[in-house]
């Protein structure tokens, strides 16, 4: 049995054939890491796929399949999905493990503290997509016209919407995280961002616009999200920018 790839240390000299076969050995157990997630998902598909029909109004949460092999296409397809968020945390540290040689060592804690500021976004994204938004969207789009339609709901366009509408906020929620990193390589300041408050809250509303959002309720419930989180990038942006005049200042005095 092969053992786990090692890391290597900081500034630890490799040659190509060695990073070359630890990337490999790495590949390897995140691909294992996707399998056993997908196992897993598999084994409890019911679950996974009766919360995935939860926003559905009562007596549409049994969708429809068309063709013999669509149940089973659409259900391996979901437990991959699935398996691909279980193995997340072994497939992000197997990369950072990797890449991580190349940074200073005294970057790795701020890496952790952005890792776990990125989870906890994007679970505060998921849980308005899913209790919040898919609701009220879904409610709107299965009884819009019910005089004149017959609302059947295919299963792979069902689940297709709905990874969207989720993926969708929890990249949203990551708004403060960009915003930081764009301030952090120059290329944005609190300044800026405060001078021009107005356009980024209309650039909030276009892209809110353009996200899965059937009417004028599930657009505004959207929207809201992102400016709270668009203003609350500029204040973390002005105290970043303090805190980091700060430690320039203070390193400045040792200095002399």
């Amino acid at each position: 049995m092969s053992r786990l790839p090692r890391r290597l240390g900081h500034g630890e000299e490799a040659t190509l054939d060695e990073h070359l076969e630890e990337l490999r050995q790495r590949l390897f157990v995140i691909l294992g890491a996707v399998a056993l997630g997908t196992i897993v998902a598999y084994v409890f598909h019911g679950h996974v796929l009766s919360w995935l029909n939860q926003p559905l109004p009562p007596g549409h949460r049994k969708l429809l399949a068309i063709g013999v092999a669509e149940p089973f296409t659409v259900t391996v397809t979901v437990c991959v999905y699935a398996g691909l968020v279980l193995a997340s945390p072994v497939v992000l540290w197997q990369l950072w493990a990797f890449f991580a040689p190349a940074f200073d060592p005294s970057l790795e804690r701020k890496m952790l503290g952005l890792v776990v500021a990125a989870v906890l976004l994007g679970a505060a994204g998921l849980a308005f997509g899913y209790w919040i938004l898919l609701p009220r969207a879904i409610h709107w789009l299965t009884n819009y016209d019910s005089v004149h339609f017959l609302h059947l709901i295919q299963a792979k366009a069902y689940y297709s919407f709905v990874a969207t509408v989720l993926v969708g906020m929890v990249v949203i929620f990551q708004t403060p995280l960009v915003v930081l990193g764009l301030v952090q390589v120059g290329v944005l300041t609190s300044r800026t961002l405060r001078r021009h408050r107005r356009l980024g809250y209309l650039i909030t509303a276009a892209v809110a616009l353009a996200l899965p959002g059937p009417d004028l309720l599930t657009t505004f419930l959207e929207l809201l999200p992102m400016w709270a989180l668009f203003e609350c990038s500029i204040w973390l942006a002005v105290l970043f920018e303090r805190r980091r005049a700060k430690v320039t200042s203070a390193s400045a005095t040792l200095r002399a």
